[in-house]
């Protein structure tokens, strides 16, 4: 007698993906982005010198990621080779955070929809606009979904509580001191204790730099100067 398939519903097994991705994502250390007067800061609690969670997709477009690093690494990757190939075939003018975040997103979904197990991942695409009111700011989520931000965004386990911690703060009228300030209180605030310069990984998109990059790592001591200001 031959046994009846196993059957799980669609709607349970999309429920299934989204919590398996979810508690992925929720065992790593928060990152949070955030406008200030000159440019766009990338902050994150990340005590590894090595295993980067913010880094540089183009000239002025950043990206930051939780989650499984083989998983956001491979889309960082991914990203760079895309913007690469259309500043080549086109312009560098015509790689935007939003096409980037488009590639992404569909990246995302295919998995979550299409394989036995979603990325377990979050994403912060970034663009520096050649004026404040331009600047571009895109969270993306494991299964696809993209929600765009204005003053800053928060992504990982504790993102809602630095999300709840900088409410109603416009970051994009203060200095660069000023906010890494209100960042590192927000991820400090939401891991219950304090952060040393030695676990932050930083960066900056520099509206002032000269030249087509405006990415720019924040040293250890680059960071005690402006946290002491």
């Amino acid at each position: 007698m031959s046994q009846a398939p196993f059957y799980v519903s669609p709607e349970q097994l999309m429920k299934d993906r989204a919590d398996f991705a979810r508690k992925g994502i929720a065992r790593g250390r928060s990152v949070v982005v955030l406008r200030y007067d000159q440019g766009i800061l990338l902050l994150a609690e990340n005590p590894s010198p090595t295993l980067h969670k913010i880094a540089e997709i183009y000239d002025r477009i950043g990206f930051a990621a939780v989650g499984k690093y083989n998983e956001f690494e491979t889309l960082r990757q991914a990203g760079v080779r895309y913007a690469d190939l259309r500043g080549y075939s086109y312009h560098r003018t015509d790689v935007t955070a939003r096409g980037l975040t488009n590639a992404y997103a569909q990246t995302l979904a295919g998995v979550f929809t299409t394989e036995s197990k979603p990325f377990e991942v979050e994403l912060v695409v970034a663009e520096l606009g050649l004026t404040p009111e331009t600047d571009q700011l895109y969270r993306l989520s494991y299964d696809g979904s993209v929600i765009d931000e204005s003053e800053h965004v928060a992504i990982g386990g504790q993102a809602d509580a630095i999300t709840a911690s900088l409410k109603g703060l416009a970051t994009s009228a203060l200095s660069l001191g000023a906010v890494v300030d209100h960042g590192v209180r927000a991820l400090a605030a939401a891991t219950s204790g304090p952060l040393p310069t030695s676990d932050l990984e930083a960066a900056i998109l520099d509206r002032t730099a000269v030249g087509h990059r405006t990415f720019k790592r924040l040293d250890d001591a680059a960071m005690a100067a402006l946290r002491e200001d």
